[in-house]
Formats: structure tokens, C-alpha cells, sequence
């Protein structure tokens, strides 16, 4: 198979269904070789099956391409190492990590367990570390040696994140975490010949077509703007090395729209050459935000 991805070698993960597994048989059709990481969770994170990643693979077989599965847990650190080290040692090197694993355990805030929290960061904000911080490392080692690899990251950020989310406050936290990681690692890793970016994308899922129903059904008017192949283009683009030049960027992507994300920018300032007295912070506060933008609107606020 040729296409812009063409002998590039890619990690997917959560690649066993929805965006994920969009991802992969894009990659694959653009002319990557895939590693398919998949734990066959259920929604909620329970549960294991080598079923969806492997299905995926017979997929990519089927059009001609090459992949491989893997079945590790990405926020498991050594686990996250062996995924790494598989795509190596199978195809001869890696060339694009796609962080893409996630579930969801909605709560509003004053329900929200502690093995909620912790389960729902896990896997989201540990899970996008664990990997890039052993692909980095690989990256790193291919510069040091003389053989830089024109490596690309994409991260799977939300609107939740970006935004906020009602229902949603370890979700919210765990994306938002992403974004900020996205910004240092392409600091961090440029001069290794890696770019770093995140995606935002919003797509019918599992994750998404019971909490989000309305919006996510499918459209009669001939074009189904949430399907997650939608996605997929971005990140098969942004694999390639053409798109050297792109780095730290976070991106919305919905049906057909592609939007860059501001994020936090300095805003207007109000200085003194002393401490400020606390009672005048009030009015120096409220000037500020009497001249500034409200904030968007928190995805689900009334």
C-alpha cells in the first residue's frame, strides 16, 4: 500500500474500536505499517479481549497493509515499554506514536470516587506519558547516534478539556493535562526531529453516543459528520513527514471543520511597583475582566 504514510511506522493506541481503530486503517492506507494496541476494555475500563485489536489487524491485512497487535496497558509503565519496543523490534523502528487510549467513569464532582479519579487520569494522562516518554526515549538515542528520526506524536485531547465538561471533572482534568503535556514535550523533544501535537477531535463513539446522543447521531442529509473516520485524515497528515514544521499545536477537528485551538494566552494586565493592598485588588480584577471575553461556555452548562 503507498500513500503520504508510506514506510512510516506507527503505534495506535485504544486502536480496537472508534477513533482509534479509524486511525490505524487510515495509517495503514496512507502506506504505514501499524502496531494496533488495543486492551479490549469495556467502557468503563473492565475487562480484557485480544478480540478488537486483532480484528483491526485481519483489517489492515485484508487492504494489503502490514500490522501487528498488542494487548499491553499503556499507563503500565514497562507495559508501555514493551509496546515501544515491539513496534522495533518488528518493523525496524518507530516513526509516529498516535496516544489515543481512554475510557470514561462520568460523575458529577460530589460523586466522584477516589478509584474514579484515579482510574480515569490513569489511564488518559499517565497513559499518554508512559508511552511518549519511552518513545522519546528511543527517539533520543537514534539522534544521538547519527540517525534522527523525522518522529511525529499526535495526542488525543477533548473539548472537555479544552473547555470544560459538566459530569465530567476527571475526564476534564486528564485532557487538559494532555494539552499542557503536548506543549513541553514539542519543546522538549524538537531538537530530536519529533513534533509534538494533540488533537481534539469529536467523533460517534462509545465514549460518546450515549452521553452526547443528539448531537452524535448519524445525519440523513448524505454527509455523517461524526463519524470518526472523519478524524483521521488530520492525523495521517500529521504522521508525515511533511508536516516537520508543526509542533505544539493543538487542533479541533469535527466532521469537516478543522479548527486551531488559542488555548491560555497572557490577557490584559494591571500593574503596580508595590504589593498589591488586598482591597484593591476588586477593582483592578473586575477592570480586567470587564474588558476582556467572557470564557466559552462549559460544554454542558445551563
Amino acid at each position: 500500500m503507498s500513500g503520504i504514510c508510506t514506510g512510516r511506522i506507527a503505534i495506535v493506541t485504544g486502536a480496537g474500536r472508534g477513533l482509534g481503530r479509524a486511525h490505524a486503517l487510515e495509517l495503514a492506507r496512507q502506506g504505514a505499517r501499524v502496531v494496533v494496541n488495543d486492551l479490549g476494555a469495556e467502557l468503563d475500563g473492565g475487562g480484557r479481549s485480544a478480540g478488537p485489536a486483532q480484528e483491526v489487524v485481519e483489517e489492515i491485512r485484508a487492504l494489503g497493509g502490514e500490522a501487528v497487535a498488542n494487548g499491553e496497558d499503556v499507563a503500565d509503565f514497562d507495559g508501555a515499554r514493551r509496546l515501544v519496543r515491539q513496534a522495533i523490534d518488528t518493523f525496524g523502528g518507530l516513526d509516529v506514536l498516535v496516544a489515543n487510549a481512554g475510557f470514561l467513569r462520568d460523575r458529577m464532582l460530589v460523586n466522584t470516587s477516589e478509584e474514579e479519579w484515579d482510574a480515569v487520569v490513569r489511564v488518559h494522562l499517565k497513559g499518554h506519558f508512559a508511552t511518549l516518554r519511552h518513545a522519546a526515549e528511543y527517539w533520543r538515542a537514534e539522534s544521538k547516534a547519527g540517525r534522527a528520526r523525522s518522529a511525529r506524536v499526535i495526542a488525543t485531547t477533548s473539548g472537555a478539556g479544552l473547555q470544560g465538561s459538566v459530569g465530567q471533572a476527571a475526564y476534564s482534568a486528564a485532557k487538559a493535562g494532555i494539552a499542557a503535556l503536548t506543549l513541553v514535550a514539542a519543546e522538549e523533544l524538537g531538537r530530536y526531529g519529533v513534533t509534538v501535537n494533540a488533537l481534539a477531535p469529536s467523533a460517534r463513539t462509545r465514549m460518546t453516543e450515549t452521553a452526547f446522543a443528539e448531537k452524535m447521531a448519524a445525519s440523513d442529509t448524505g454527509f455523517d459528520a461524526m463519524t470518526p473516520e472523519n478524524v483521521s485524515p488530520v492525523v495521517a497528515w500529521l504522521a508525515t513527514e511533511e508536516s516537520a514544521d508543526v509542533t505544539g499545536r493543538v487542533i479541533e477537528v469535527e466532521g469537516g471543520r478543522i479548527c486551531l485551538e488559542d488555548g491560555w494566552r497572557h490577557g490584559p494586565a494591571a500593574a503596580l511597583d508595590r504589593r498589591w493592598d488586598a482591597a484593591g485588588v476588586g477593582a483592578a480584577l473586575r477592570g480586567l475582566i470587564d474588558g476582556s471575553p467572557a470564557p466559552e461556555p462549559v460544554y454542558g452548562a445551563k
